[in-house]
């Protein structure tokens, strides 16, 4: 026990009579307790609850125009349900029903007048007691509570960081500043905003688009490096990362990865059916997959690679419209095209 935090507890005293006031301060003091602080007006509690915020309040049950029971009724929502500090109802009336009453609105205990001395000291330090171990707890708990959210954004971080890196490992190869994944992601979020997906699925969506070609990883150089047309059984080999991507990511328990896997599957395919791997057509492609194959078209056309020249934005936007309803889903497109600022195709 803290003797001195009890000591030094502050204790807001109601009653209508400056003689009952003064005999209780005055045991009060001899008890040890030093910060008080009193009215005899109840109509004042409310105000001086919120200026002091007391840890115990010392509350005469019968007054005139505001008794006791209607000072509780004030009280109730300051103090709230799941906080403990104490109110002591001081009164000559010990009736069951006044009793029931003082409980029912939220008292802790009485004192019945007249007062006795010793057991006013008593009652008053074990309830005190009890709000300081109380106070103690509700710290701790908000020291760990703290503390479990700073590991989980740490988490957070180094989950964000591994995604980063398994990003980069997969542009690494043609993309050595492994910028291409992060631009797709960017462009990714701003489509699924534009579309006016939850935040939520905007996030996982741009935690999860820079992992869409992890799959080249299992392609070979002399492929995946080749200036100028792949012939069709190379085109067969690079089709493969879509398969690759999804085989490393589909299984994990976590909900980014699996929407990664989800995109890294479904990226290529085409709203007309004419994509791979699966040949996938319309809403049957996941709108992650729509909406990162248009962002990663418009980024892969607009920058320069080991085997193309980059095109300029108009003729990758020219491009995009060409595609519209034959490559893209049309929604994304006119998404894409504001977040663009660009005028809405018709």
């Amino acid at each position: 026990m803290n003797r001195a935090w009890t000591q030094n507890a502050k204790i807001l005293i109601v009653d209508d009579q400056p003689t009952n006031i003064m005999l209780l301060e005055h045991v009060l003091r001899r008890g040890g307790f030093n910060n008080l602080h009193s009215t005899t007006d109840p109509a004042e509690v409310e105000r001086l609850f919120g200026e002091l915020a007391p840890d115990m309040v010392l509350l005469d049950l019968h007054m005139p125009v505001v008794d006791g029971f209607a000072v509780l009724r004030q009280l109730r929502p300051l103090i709230g349900e799941s906080s403990f500090l104490p109110v002591v109802v001081l009164t000559a009336d010990d009736s069951p029903s006044s009793r029931k009453e003082a409980l029912h609105l939220g008292a802790n205990d009485f004192i019945t007048k007249p007062l006795d001395a010793s057991e006013v000291v008593l009652r008053i330090d074990n309830l005190l007691n009890t709000r300081y171990f109380y106070l103690q707890m509700q710290e701790q708990n908000q020291s760990l509570e703290r503390r479990v959210q700073e590991r989980t954004a740490e988490l957070e971080q180094a989950k964000l960081e591994i995604l980063h890196l398994l990003a980069r490992t997969a542009e690494y190869r043609d993309d050595e500043t492994g910028q291409h994944t992060q631009r797709v992601g960017r462009m990714a979020r701003d489509v699924a905003v534009a579309l006016g997906l939850p935040q939520q699925e905007v996030e996982l969506i741009e935690q999860a688009t820079p992992l869409h070609d992890i799959g080249k990883i299992g392609i070979a150089d002399d492929i995946l490096l080749k200036p100028g047309r792949f012939t069709a059984e190379e085109f067969e080999q690079m089709k493969r990362h879509t398969l690759i991507g999804a085989w490393i990511l589909e299984t994990s328990s976590f909900p980014v990865l699996r929407i990664a896997g989800e995109i890294a599957l479904t990226h290529h395919e085409k709203w007309n059916g004419g994509g791979y791997p699966k040949g996938l057509s319309g809403a049957d492609i996941p709108l992650s997959g729509r909406i990162v194959a248009i962002a990663d078209f418009y980024d892969a056309l607009t920058h320069e690679r080991p085997y193309k020249k980059a095109w300029t934005h108009e003729e990758a936007i020219a491009e995009i419209l060409a595609q519209r309803g034959v490559h893209f889903d049309p929604v994304v497109v006119d998404a894409f095209l504001g977040v663009l600022e660009l005028p809405v195709s018709s």
